[in-house]
């Protein structure tokens, strides 16, 4: 039995943009995509998700595998909520705990950095997303029924979540009582 090394979790840098441009072009599916594919010479980094909205993940030196963070709104009162906004794993490297390393990658970022809530957004007819994702911890809080209609058939946009700790608003533990 071959044991692959884990998973190497970094912040992503400039000159990953090459071999993340790849794995999107690789990846790309209306099984969790619900825009077009990424052109052949479509920029992965763009000016609102650059290097710092991604963890990536490398196996031996090599990029496989990103996630991308961001805000579920551009809302100030929504700050609090990081939002998981794309996850990919070449397939060379799929089997190998690399979607996984990549997810509690971003949730511990995530708590780390006092965010209150982590969520995402996944198709309904996405099971393998879906099944890692509630192994992680989200649970799903609502169904969008037929939300999109993708390469022919409606599909569910299934939006999921998790809380992490952190005080309230007001610097009361979570959980503290109020007279």
């Amino acid at each position: 039995m071959i044991v692959m090394p884990a998973p190497h979790i970094r912040r992503a840098r400039s000159q990953d943009e090459q071999p993340l441009r790849l794995i999107d072009l690789e990846t790309w599916s209306y099984l969790h995509a619900v825009s077009p594919p990424p052109g052949p010479d479509d920029p992965f980094f763009r000016d609102i998700c650059g290097p710092e909205a991604h963890l990536v993940a490398e196996l031996d030196g090599v990029v496989v595998g990103y996630v991308r963070l961001g805000f579920p709104t551009p809302l100030a009162s929504n700050t609090h909520v990081r939002q998981i906004r794309g996850l990919a794993v070449a397939g060379a490297a799929r089997g190998h705990g690399v979607g996984r390393a990549l997810v509690r990658a971003a949730v511990e970022e995530a708590r780390g950095e006092g965010f209150r809530r982590i969520t995402l957004r996944v198709l309904g007819h996405n099971t393998a997303a879906r099944g890692l994702y509630e192994s992680e911890g989200f649970v799903v809080e609502g169904v969008q029924p037929e939300e999109f209609l993708l390469d022919g058939q409606y599909v569910d946009d299934v939006l999921m979540g998790q809380m992490l700790t952190g005080p309230d608003p007001d610097g009361r533990a979570e959980g503290a009582l109020t007279t």
